[in-house]
């Protein structure tokens, strides 16, 4: 393990952060639209993301729609995880991996919800969101990834028979997000009160904020018994043209 001085390479971080927002303003839900000759932003619920692209295209193209975002939330943590992995902030124990990959995933979510290329209207990033944390898991112990799938097969249950993509989408998200904010105290149980494990857990606190204060007309849509239902049953023998 090498020890890192942030004070000298904050820049690297402010560079991460910048390329995983501008990763995160890469919207499949529009490009695939696209080349269905449809712009998602005008059509069902005008949301570029999966379940608008389920909703309007079936169930083939939101599936396609859900691992390409899955993948452009998780793809900048790995990368963050490997850069970092085998460096300590000065003067501390924290490992600077712990920190990155979160901030990094946080950025990509930001981009997604707020991308910059489209006017600062985005997709709500809850599959960008599972996929940060699924691959976040594994960094910490290869066989986490088994209760990340664990959770996201919970998930696509709860939506199969409630049809409530929303909330089921939304607890999956806050479960793998508490997952996570465990496996940090645990790891640094006898140094909760560092700075850095405190701001990395005000990441993953934040990431999970986000995603819920993006969904904030569903939510109140649900507490109103007015929300669309999301029926994966009928979906799944919807034909696109």
């Amino acid at each position: 393990m090498t020890e890192l001085s942030f004070a000298e390479s904050w820049y690297w971080f402010l560079l991460g952060g910048v390329i995983s927002y501008f990763i995160g303003c890469f919207n499949f839900a529009v490009i695939i639209g696209r080349i269905k000759h449809k712009d998602i932003r005008h059509e069902g619920s005008g949301n570029p993301g999966t379940m608008n692209m389920t909703r309007t295209l079936g169930l083939k193209f939101g599936a396609i729609n859900f691992f390409c975002d899955v993948a452009k939330g998780g793809v900048p943590v790995l990368v963050g995880w490997f850069i970092f992995r085998n460096y300590y902030f000065e003067g501390t124990t924290f490992i600077v991996s712990d920190f990155a990959r979160y901030l990094f995933g946080l950025m990509v979510i930001v981009g997604h919800i707020f991308p910059v290329t489209m006017k600062f209207k985005g997709g709500k990033g809850i599959a960008s969101t599972m996929g940060l944390f699924v691959f976040a898991l594994p960094c910490e112990v290869w066989w986490y990834v088994f209760i990340a799938v664990i959770i996201l097969v919970g998930v696509l249950l709860y939506i199969i028979f409630t049809e409530m993509g929303s909330m089921g989408s939304l607890l999956g998200v806050s479960g793998l997000s508490i997952f996570q904010a465990v496996i940090t105290i645990l790891n640094y149980r006898e140094n909760l009160l560092n700075v850095w494990v405190i701001i990395t857990l005000m990441l993953i606190f934040a990431i999970n904020i986000l995603t819920w204060t993006a969904h904030h007309k569903n939510i109140w849509r649900l507490l109103a018994g007015e929300e669309h239902h999301t029926s994966v049953r009928k979906h799944k023998k919807r034909r696109t043209q």
